[in-house]
């Protein structure tokens, strides 16, 4: 694997990066399958309810192979690892987009705003499961997003996409931010502009997002509940209840 990924004979030459860069992705996917179970595959499979191309590792061992492969990569140039994300993304496969999520949030100290535009591309184009969205949007977005907060107004747009799971990475992107107590305002906004959401991984997501916000604004998240009980559905409001006392979520659940 060293060997292929160190190789960089001529970088300046770009027929040779585009040959080196699929030689690499052979490389990954040929390591992916050597690690794969049927077993594990099959017991992925439970975890969703569309179809998604599972090769069957486990995720510990997909990290350590992700670390892996990374540390060996000689061109660490972030326009190069994008490019590797992008096909990684392209390949369709749950563990290969876990690759791609990790390489992407690895190169987050050269971010720049532009970035953005990127990443919600590889969300509208690649990303059909709540494993890929979570696992991207909670860390390299969330990343970005933190680095240049003002792109929040971009996720009011994405509540309104046709793409559920660009919906739901609206709600997604601010999780790890709200667990910390921020963007409290914008969770709030996205939260009612997809309140009445008919997906469940929607409703999920805003949920969940209500959820990490109560650890610093219990109070505020419990009467933003409150006031909307009626219409909120129950399946986002019992996510967002989950980590509240007893008595508050008696409160909450009381039809």
């Amino acid at each position: 694997m060293a060997k292929v990924l160190q190789n960089r004979e001529c970088p300046e030459d770009k027929q040779f990066e585009v040959f080196n860069s699929e030689s690499i992705y052979s490389e990954i996917k040929r390591r992916v399958l050597e690690i794969s179970t049927d077993a594990a595959r099959e017991s992925g499979k439970r975890f969703f309810k569309e179809e998604v191309n599972i090769a069957g590792v486990k995720s510990a061992d997909i990290g350590k192979l992700s670390k892996d492969l990374f540390k060996n990569l000689a061109d660490k140039d972030k326009k190069s690892v994008f490019s590797l994300c992008e096909m990684l993304w392209r390949g369709n496969i749950l563990e290969e987009s876990f690759i791609a999520c990790s390489w992407a949030y690895n190169m987050r100290k050269y971010f720049i705003e532009e970035d953005f535009y990127i990443f919600e591309s590889w969300i509208e184009s690649y990303v059909t499961n709540w494993a890929s969205c979570d696992t991207f949007c909670n860390h390299t977005m969330g990343e970005i997003i933190d680095m240049y907060p003002h792109l929040t107004d971009n996720l009011m747009g994405w509540c309104k996409s046709e793409n559920r799971w660009k919906r739901r990475a609206a709600a997604v992107s601010l999780i790890v931010p709200a667990r910390e107590g921020r963007f409290m305002d914008e969770v709030f906004q996205i939260a009612d502009l997809l309140l009445l959401d008919e997906d469940d991984m929607v409703r999920k997501g805003y949920g969940w997002l209500l959820k990490v916000c109560s650890n610093k604004h219990q109070e505020e998240v419990f009467d933003f509940v409150m006031k909307r009980k009626d219409i909120m559905p129950r399946t986002s409001l019992r996510y967002a209840i989950e980590k509240m006392p007893a008595q508050l979520k008696v409160r909450a659940m009381k039809r």
